[in-house]
């Protein structure tokens, strides 16, 4: 896997010293983002420079309109196809960076959720090039391209494995960036006290 990394260190009266660091990541991912199970819907997820030039040559509309001019943060509907092979009917989301949730381009793909034809559309995806992610891969390409910080990338896991409101509270809290925030107030704290 080849990455390239920017980093800028920015120096600010009062402000100390920040390190920005965007990592720039050549492939692209997906996955079920929804879990496998027999459901209503299920979600797939793509992430990353091809995503929409991959969702592109799967999908179909009755007009035969491209997702390659499709304006950001927009809902298609149409077909998955593999070949000539229909395989589900869908309704397609267009994510274009940065504004999404892993700062890359994003499709996500609702598809009918029964196991099978999830894994159908999963595979047709693949066959375009694009990599299974890794677990967490779409939180951990969030945190390195500075979408979230590493207490809310733990917020976003707790979340996820939270068994009782109390801890979904918590953990909702912390994607939202309430402990960050409170972090930060500490640290400008101890600056200013540092610098007086």
């Amino acid at each position: 896997k080849s990455r390239a990394c920017k980093i800028r260190i920015v120096f600010g009266h009062r402000k100390g010293m920040h390190i920005d660091m965007v990592f720039q990541n050549d492939d692209t991912i997906t996955a079920i983002a929804s879990g496998l199970s027999n459901s209503g819907i299920s979600v797939i997820r793509i992430s990353g420079p091809d995503a929409i030039t991959a969702a592109d040559k799967i999908f179909r509309t009755k007009s035969g309109s491209s997702l390659m001019n499709a304006d950001t943060h927009t809902v298609h509907y149409g077909m998955i196809m593999d070949g000539d092979e229909f395989v589900d009917e869908v309704l397609l989301l267009v994510l274009r960076a940065p504004r999404t949730y892993t700062r890359e381009d994003v499709i996500e793909i609702d598809c009918h959720g029964g196991a099978l034809v999830t894994q159908r559309v999963l595979e047709t995806i693949l066959k375009q090039g694009v990599r299974l992610a890794e677990p967490g891969e779409f939180t951990k390409r969030a945190f390195l391209n500075g979408r979230i910080d590493l207490s809310q990338a733990e917020g976003v896991m707790d979340l996820i494995d939270a068994s009782n409101r109390l801890a979904m509270k918590h953990s909702a809290g912390q994607v939202r960036g309430i402990l960050k925030d409170k972090i930060m107030r500490l640290r400008n704290m101890i600056l200013d006290d540092v610098a007086f």
